[in-house]
């Protein structure tokens, strides 16, 4: 029986964000883009605002609030550059300013501001909006340092980093930890460095230190990952969706596989809700492997064909199912996996034996000969390369047989 160790596959590291090509209708012109997330999450962190409230957020302003500072009665036309709006920001916070205030001084008044925000929940976010705008001009520093923080290779200077955080300061600390952290390709390093300098592992030495926003944004950007594995079709982009999910394991990981959490706390309920949602989106995708691999290499007595979509869909399924089995212990899955894993390999040292077999029989059979390369690549995704390049050897070996005969 062959081996199961996996392809190994390429780490996910967050590009930097641009600042380039802004519209008018583009939420704040980017200045806020390093906190902004995918609408629809269970966890909302104060350091983190999702997209459909920032949009919701700067409709107002341009619509309703400051039509003549950020709208269409701008001067030259709204702004459609992150320079042009920071020139008009002082005057646009004493309008929200004023505008709050209208709005706390009765109930019509206040029940109106919610209704032109777009309601309740994107009221209840605006004040993560205004701190970032406040911070704005540390967003892009706290990106850069998440980018440092890949290239210090001491564990005291990142721990000393790290701690010149502002940490005291709760709303700046949740805001520059959700930048930074987007950055870093290895989020348990910080794990490990903060409970170095906590001095403890479990939940409150932590919480003590002061990097409990530091945890909440590992949580927050693994959140935000999950909506890019719902996409499904035929034409989905099935290595994003592994490197989403690697990067979504690897963020969790940093709290669940370090911090001691304890039953029943808050962040333990976080990882709770993110990996049944994670394994909700994922699970449809893994019943169809066996299947799609069988369809792929499978001969047809009529009308026989090499089957292009088939097989890439039998591909795109091995490749994810190897990157399930790396991601396991951050998601719910076992069962599923096991019973899929097992019956991909199956179907496929079946398949690969009978094409085998024909292409021995007739190795001027083109389609038995692509189904065979087919099986070959399923095979190195399923297996590992050693037994892939056992069967090339057999493959290559029916050739040279042809050929002297």
């Amino acid at each position: 029986m062959p081996g199961t160790s996996a392809e190994a596959k390429p780490v996910a590291t967050p590009a930097p964000s641009s600042r380039t090509g802004h519209t008018a209708g583009q939420a704040f012109l980017g200045l806020i883009d390093p906190i902004l997330v995918a609408p629809g999450g269970a966890f909302v962190f104060d350091g983190a605002l999702a997209r459909d409230h920032a949009d919701h957020i700067w409709l107002w302003m341009t619509r309703d609030l400051a039509p003549d500072l950020v709208g269409a009665d701008a001067p030259g036309g709204a702004p459609t550059e992150p320079q042009q709006l920071t020139a008009v920001l002082p005057n646009l916070m004493d309008r929200v300013k004023s505008a709050l205030a209208t709005a706390t001084s009765g109930f019509e008044e206040g029940r109106r501001l919610r209704a032109q925000m777009g309601g309740e929940e994107v009221f209840a976010r605006l004040p993560v909006a205004l701190a970032a705008l406040r911070h704005r001009a540390l967003l892009e520093k706290a990106q850069a340092f998440g980018r440092a923080v890949n290239n210090i290779a001491d564990d005291a200077a990142l721990g000393t980093a790290l701690q010149a955080m502002p940490l005291s300061d709760a709303t700046a600390a949740a805001l520059l930890m959700q930048a930074a952290i987007g950055q870093v390709s290895n989020p348990s390093r910080l794990t490990t460095t903060v409970i170095r300098v906590a001095g403890a592992s479990t939940e409150t030495a932590v919480q003590r230190a002061g990097f409990a926003p530091m945890v909440d944004a590992l949580l927050s950007h693994a959140q935000n990952q999950i909506p890019q594995l719902e996409a499904n079709g035929a034409f989905v982009d099935i290595d994003l969706i592994c490197r989403t999910l690697d990067r979504y394991h690897r963020l969790l990981r940093a709290v669940s596989g370090y911090i001691e959490l304890s039953r029943g706390s808050r962040w333990s309920a976080i990882i709770a809700g993110l990996t049944k949602s994670a394994s909700d989106r994922i699970e449809p995708k893994l019943r169809e492997v066996a299947i799609d691999v069988n369809q792929a290499l499978r001969r047809r007595e009529a009308n026989d064909r090499f089957d292009s979509d088939r097989v890439l869909a039998a591909i795109n399924g091995l490749y994810l199912l190897s990157t399930v089995r790396d991601c396991r212990d951050s998601l719910a899955l076992n069962a599923i996996f096991e019973q899929n894993w097992n019956q991909a390999g199956q179907a496929l040292e079946v398949q690969v034996k009978r094409n085998l077999d024909l292409f021995r029989a007739n190795p001027a059979d083109k389609i038995a000969a692509s189904r065979l390369d087919a099986g070959i690549k399923m095979a190195e995704l399923r297996y590992n390369a050693e037994y892939a390049e056992v069967l090339r050897r057999a493959r290559d070996a029916a050739k040279r047989a042809a050929a002297a005969g």
